[in-house]
């Protein structure tokens, strides 16, 4: 009897432990137990039209007590004691039906078992079922209404009349999230919807008014001076489309966030300015990373370049599976020491080290090596400013051609599973010092397939939207002290991605590589620069050319007017990722590559001009554009002189 007392006391109440939080479930169960009374009261007085006879009403009192307290305990089993919160929503109206229809059932059985006489009428179960519904569900509903302020949209207030686009799940819980605003900022006016077929339905109360081709007229004829795009409603071409008709008639577009924000209760409706990654003219590329959790689970992993754009973007996606060691590399001190601060919360089953370390430096990099015999190895240190290298040729070669090379000869010493290094697309057909740079290491890494059992992958990629020193942050500062914004010509392209993008490539490249390959994501269309900086400036509220000046400054040192992802005797191969594709095989090296290579490394501290000889025996395609250096000029092989 006191184990059956125990196991009651622990269903109906929570157990001491919930208890001790504070009188909240007492406070429940006081206001159910009330409920229960007024609705059996009340089924008694329907039942008799309001006027119980001397009988009913003794049965009334006879049986009230008995009929509260086995309610209490239908309830509470499910918890709904607990759920006077203001997130009501149809499962817990179900658990309200299932508990009210258990109690009424083990009513009936009490009443005929231990009423032998049958005091309680049939009709009153039935009653006081529908009646225990309403005034519960009346109850709970009142307390969302309270919750959400909605009574406030009755109220006449300053309010921006607005429409949502994306009648969909994103939609609905954005239109929730707007009601919800204590601060009331938006009057939803109506929906629009890519699909025809919901026009005319209504969510929330509130009706979908047309399809996204008709959104800005739509717009305009109710007056309405804002469009919310709720998160992942469309794709960026859609955006981009929406912006250029919206610009016609003056209305704002807006992107709200997205849809696991709302889940998780983190959204203040305070929408962003469209960013640069809803103008990408391609879907982002969503990457399987459950495919290679196998390839990851368990291991050590190193990542050099920690504290840069890409290398910290590795770290975080690295630590969604569930490695054995993280070991981040990098010499920044102050980009390391904010790293660690975020990654050390979400590394709990991780062992993380975050170090300082030059990769330059044989010693420090041996010790680290030994002491962590990784398995697999993320290469992304390395100089990229690419007119800032063409000043420094004898800085590029060490940083990005040196660096890769004692890396990778350690990864082969220590046996490390799989190394991945991360190239661009400069280095196709190189006009750059960092262009040609990065070819060098690239054909390095493939040379090592023939004489180690690593994996050596390579993952080549286009522009990375909003890094470090990156033609957004140009453009943005530029925007923010007035104008001009600089672009070198009207006519140079690029290829972009976001950078979780390129870590997940990254990552997604040395999972599914094979030895000696070069991989690289679809990028869809390149987009020129200029149009870039148009958009920018449009979406900071100011007009291109009136507000804020476009000025072209010509072609910078080393840059191309537009970048390629593969050369001409690269075949794209297909992998079994549709967005990863293959660009390169080992077995195209140049002849006498390691002893140019060789020759190139005794050169670091020559002067430019011959650093930039050894790089064209290195690298045949190598086209160098340094005519604009004082000190640099074009160097022609020997045989072109000999024809000059």
């Amino acid at each position: 009897m006191k184990i059956f007392q125990t196991q009651m006391s622990s269903r109906f109440f929570g157990g001491q432990s919930r208890l001790a939080l504070g009188g909240r479930d007492l406070a429940g169960l006081l206001v159910l137990a009330i409920v229960f009374a007024v609705s059996y009261w009340g089924s008694f007085l329907l039942r008799f039209e309001f006027q119980p006879g001397p009988n009913e009403l003794r049965a009334l009192k006879a049986t009230i007590g008995l009929v509260v307290f086995v309610k209490l305990v239908a309830f509470a089993l499910v918890g709904v004691h607990r759920s006077w919160g203001h997130l009501l929503t149809f499962y817990d109206l179900l658990a309200l039906v299932k508990a009210a229809t258990a109690a009424s059932c083990l009513l009936v059985v009490v009443d005929r078992v231990v009423f032998p006489a049958r005091l309680i009428p049939r009709s009153i179960f039935l009653l006081d079922w529908g009646m225990t519904l309403v005034i519960l569900g009346g109850l709970k509903a009142i307390v969302r209404i309270a919750y959400e302020g909605s009574w406030r949209l009755f109220l006449p207030g300053d309010r921006i009349p607005a429409i949502i686009v994306g009648a969909n799940e994103e939609g609905e819980a954005l239109l929730r999230s707007i009601i919800r605003s204590g601060q009331a900022i938006y009057e939803v006016v109506g929906f629009v919807d890519k699909d025809a077929r919901r026009v005319g339905q209504r969510i929330g109360g509130v009706r979908v008014l047309g399809t996204l081709e008709d959104a800005c007229l739509i717009a305009d004829r109710h007056g309405v001076r804002e469009l919310l795009v709720a998160g992942g409603s469309l794709s960026g071409k859609e955006i981009r489309r929406l912006i250029d008709e919206s610009r016609r008639l003056n209305i704002a577009v807006k992107v709200l966030p997205s849809y696991e924000q709302l889940i998780n209760n983190k959204v203040v409706i305070r929408p962003r300015p469209v960013a640069i990654e809803d103008l990408l003219r391609r879907k982002p590329a969503e990457l399987d990373l459950d495919q290679i959790r196998e390839w990851i689970d368990g291991r050590v992993l190193l990542v050099t370049g920690s504290a840069g754009s890409i290398g910290s973007e590795i770290c975080r996606q690295l630590l969604r599976f569930r490695p054995a060691v993280l070991v981040a590399i990098d010499r920044a001190e102050t980009g390391q020491f904010f790293l660690e601060q975020e990654l050390a919360p979400a590394a709990r089953h991780v062992e993380l080290h975050v170090l300082l370390a030059d990769v330059l430096d044989r010693g420090r990099m041996s010790s680290l090596f030994e002491r962590y015999r990784p398995d697999i190895v993320f290469h992304a240190a390395a100089y990229k400013h690419v007119p800032l290298m063409e000043l420094h040729p004898g800085e590029a070669v060490k940083n990005i051609v040196l660096a890769t090379k004692r890396v990778a000869d350690l990864a082969d010493r220590y046996r490390t599973g799989s190394f991945v290094l991360i190239s661009t697309d400069k280095a196709v057909n190189p006009t750059s010092v960092m262009g040609a740079c990065k070819r060098v290491a690239e054909l390095y890494i493939q040379c090592l397939k023939e004489r180690s059992d690593c994996r050596w992958i390579t993952v080549r990629f286009g522009n990375v939207l909003d890094s470090a020193g990156s033609v957004v942050q140009v453009f943005r500062q530029q925007i923010a002290a007035g104008g001009p914004v600089t672009v070198t010509d009207p006519r140079m392209t690029r290829f972009f991605m976001t950078i979780p993008e390129a870590a997940q490539l990254v990552i997604e490249a040395g999972a599914i590589g094979r030895s000696g390959e070069i991989l690289l994501l679809e990028m869809g269309e390149p987009i020129r620069i200029v149009d870039l900086a148009e958009e920018m400036i449009r979406l900071s509220g100011l007009r291109p050319g009136e507000d804020i000046e476009i000025q072209f400054t010509g072609l910078r040192p080393g840059e191309k007017l537009y970048e390629e992802l593969y050369a001409a005797d690269e075949q794209l191969l297909p992998t079994r990722h549709p967005k990863v594709l293959i660009a390169g095989r080992a077995g195209q090296i140049p002849e006498n590559f390691e002893w140019n290579l060789h020759k190139l490394l005794q050169l670091v501290d020559a002067e430019p001009e011959e650093i930039i000889q050894a790089l064209r025996e290195t690298v045949p395609e190598y086209n160098p554009q340094r005519a604009t250096l004082p000190f640099a000029p074009v160097v022609l092989p020997a045989d072109k002189r000999q024809a000059a």
